[in-house]
């Protein structure tokens, strides 16, 4: 059988193809579902903690809600800063095996990356969101609120929409850093690429080939993704040609180069 073995590196990975290309593409497809969702996710827990943290309070706020308001602060600081203050490895690690071992909760693997992944990212996200929101000027905020919309409306309808564009970078980042970091997902036997490579590179004991062939398939995804997150961020900036209604109103001259036949019917 040995005669049968390949003898060279493109040989290798040809054979390692062959062999393992179907279990190496269902991790890749794997390491997706976790990155996708799990970066989603953490956008919306971004996004809620994001904007909480920026609730205004004056001297004319309730002392109940300073006072509430306070406590939630903490526990959301707390919560980024532990988050994003400590390895995604070790957070699986204590997240998998401590459910069971402090709340006897059986969490399955694939529960237990995604909560992992989510969290971890809506850590990020916050402060993302936050910096998002401050950027936006604060005279849009003021005028919002001196037409009388709360602090809902003004995040909903003028804040968020201009933030959001702001962060789409750094969103693409985190999910470019999450297809990459799943990987860490196999400490707890999270059967993702790095897991599928691992056992596979184990049987024939051919790390270099197998994991040049890891390294492509996780190129292609994060270059395909980096693409689509491109395209994304330039659809959402817009044209760079507008071009104003025909409003007489619009133009204080009152003339339109496209209305000048119209005008002359007038």
């Amino acid at each position: 059988m040995a005669a049968d073995m390949p003898t060279t590196f493109l040989g290798w990975v040809m054979f390692i193809i062959n062999q393992y290309g179907t279990a190496l593409l269902q991790g890749a497809g794997v390491t997706l579902l976790l990155a996708l969702f799990g970066t989603l996710i953490g956008c919306i827990i971004g996004l809620f903690v994001g904007i909480v943290q920026t609730i205004p309070v004056t001297d004319r706020t309730n002392s109940g809600f300073k006072f509430l308001n306070k406590i939630i602060q903490f526990i959301f600081a707390a919560y980024v800063e532990i988050f994003r203050g400590t390895p995604m490895i070790v957070q699986a690690m204590v997240v998998y095996y401590g459910s069971m071992a402090v709340f006897n909760i059986d969490m399955s693997a694939m529960v237990a990356g995604f909560l992992v992944v989510s969290v971890n990212t809506g850590a990020y996200m916050a402060e993302t969101v936050r910096g998002g929101i401050i950027s936006v000027d604060k005279g849009q905020t003021e005028a919002a609120m001196a037409i009388g919309m709360n602090h809902i409306q003004t995040m909903y309808t003028v804040v968020l929409p201009q933030a959001l564009r702001n962060i789409m970078p750094q969103i693409g980042n985190n999910l470019i850093i999450n297809i990459k970091d799943t990987s860490v997902l196999n400490v707890i036997s999270v059967t993702e690429l790095y897991f599928v490579s691992k056992s596979a590179a184990g049987v024939y004991y051919r790390y270099f080939e197998v994991f040049f062939v890891t390294c492509v398939i996780y190129f292609i995804m994060t270059f395909t993704a980096s693409r689509i997150l491109r395209y994304i961020e330039h659809r959402m900036a817009g044209s760079a040609d507008y071009q104003l209604v025909n409003d007489p109103m619009a133009d204080p001259t009152g003339i339109f180069p496209n209305n000048s036949n119209q005008g002359g019917k007038q």
